[in-house]
Formats: structure tokens, C-alpha cells, sequence
């Protein structure tokens, strides 16, 4: 009966029900993995491991969103619900890069 209850939710969420979730952290000014494939309507958390702040965004069609800045042992979570190439970026670090490929 819960799974069930469960798979409604999620339906009416307009989730799948099989959604899985994974976590990116953001390490010595890199994010780990450098690369992600995730499966439509899956969700990514974005987890601060260094001693300053970061600002997660991305500009792609994709997936457009800005996490704002947050501190170390911190984390901020995104769904992604459109197949296609996200590509990542810190807004306080230019050189931290990363891809997440959403099938």
C-alpha cells in the first residue's frame, strides 16, 4: 500500500517513480564529479565541503537556476526535469565547471 501511495505522489508531481538521487560536492574549489548522468526527474544535491561559500548556477535551456550563496557542510538540492546537457558553474569561482547529461 505505501509504494503504491508513494508512486501516486510521485506521479502527481509529475515525477517518475523510479526518481533517484545523487549528491555533487564542491571540494578545493571543483566539483566531484566533474561529470553526471542523471535520468529525467532525478534530483542533485550540491554539497559545500570548502571553508568559503560557493554559488551553484546554471544558464542552460535544460535547466535554468541560481542556488545563491551558501557556506561549508551546507547543500542545495535541484531537480531536473528536462532531458539535456546542463552545464554548471560557481558564480564566486569561474573555474569550477561541471556537466550533468539528464536522459
Amino acid at each position: 500500500m505505501k509504494k503504491i501511495i508513494l508512486v501516486s505522489l510521485l506521479s502527481i508531481m509529475g515525477l517518475p517513480a523510479g526518481a533517484e538521487s545523487f549528491e555533487v560536492q564542491q571540494i578545493n574549489k571543483t566539483f566531484a564529479p566533474l561529470t553526471l548522468k542523471v535520468k529525467q526527474g532525478d534530483t542533485v544535491s550540491f554539497l559545500n565541503k570548502d571553508d568559503f561559500f560557493h554559488n551553484v548556477f546554471s544558464l542552460s535551456d535544460a535547466k535554468l537556476f541560481d542556488l545563491g550563496s551558501y557556506p561549508k557542510n551546507e547543500s542545495k538540492t535541484v531537480t531536473f526535469d528536462t532531458k539535456g546537457i546542463v552545464e554548471i558553474e560557481c558564480a564566486i569561482h569561474p573555474e569550477m565547471k561541471m556537466t550533468i547529461t539528464v536522459e
